[in-house]
């Protein structure tokens, strides 16, 4: 079979909610069941034969062309299979996430990731702010699996981050690691401002000397064994996160957030 594949014919004005298009809630429908769908658009509704060309019919393996800024919920609550989505995704994309792989040609809008449980995210460009976050009002984010992100990465990346891996190839805005109560966020490129702010557990690992408040505290130098095994872990991953190169085990080591519960921990390159 081949991959069930949704080309966008053009780019609606309003918002798209592509959430019914997950492979798990379409698995054993027929291609015209699945035209015949309705996707939410503004105030409107759009059958999905009206927006996209459907060919294929393996419904564990969606491929979405032409897609753009304003198709958002891509691969919400994703529960097997995968998705491939071939130019940019909107908000909300693998939110909520249970298993699966979804990847991103392009860029990606606000919460990617937000609240996904397992799985794995790629975005080969850059990526809104609360990246792997908790939703407004929630206080549990990202709960497990792992988001890597080849380029850069807007504020607050894992705030409320409760377990899972965030990679980050390139930049992190302020905010990284807020409020995170577990979890590891690594970040190759430079961190904004208020880094780990308020956060209670977790790890945050940096290639550059972040800008820390006066609430984390400097523990010296450290030779870390569990490093060498985090970095091997990743050398399944096309990314630079692979290239041995990129490993190290000697870091800065600061605790903090103080002013909270002090337990999270900041490791920078030395």
């Amino acid at each position: 079979m081949s991959a069930l594949t949704f080309t966008l014919k053009y780019r609606p004005d309003q918002r798209v909610d592509m959430s019914p298009l997950s492979c798990h809630l379409l698995q054993d429908k027929d291609p015209s069941d699945i035209a015949a769908i309705e996707l939410q658009s503004g105030k409107c509704k759009l059958r999905v034969a009206d927006l996209f060309s459907v060919s294929g019919s393996d419904t564990q393996t969606i491929v979405i062309k032409n897609s753009f800024e304003k198709l958002d919920f891509i691969g919400k609550d994703l529960d097997g299979g995968s998705i491939s989505v071939e130019g940019d995704a909107g908000a909300y994309l693998a939110m909520g996430m249970k298993t699966g792989t979804i990847t991103v040609s392009g860029n990606a809008g606000l919460y990617a990731g937000c609240e996904m449980k397992k799985g794995y995210l790629e975005i080969v460009g850059n990526v809104g702010d609360f990246l792997g976050a908790a939703l407004p009002g929630n206080k549990m984010g990202m709960k497990g699996g792992m988001i890597l992100v080849k380029g850069n990465a807007g504020e607050r990346v894992g705030d409320h981050l409760r377990r899972g891996t965030i990679l980050i190839e390139g930049d992190a805005g302020d905010y990284c690691g807020s409020r995170m109560t577990a979890g590891t966020i690594a970040v190759m490129g430079q961190t904004g401002r208020y880094l780990g702010y308020a956060m209670r557990r977790g790890t945050l690992l940096l290639w550059n000397p972040p800008q820390l408040s006066a609430s984390f505290n400097d523990c010296g130098t450290h030779t870390l064994a569990f490093l060498p095994l985090l970095f091997k872990a990743f050398q399944t991953l096309n990314s630079k996160f692979a290239d041995s190169a990129a490993a190290f085990n000697r870091v800065q080591r600061y605790a903090g957030d103080m002013a909270e519960m002090g337990r999270g921990e900041v490791l920078v390159k030395k």
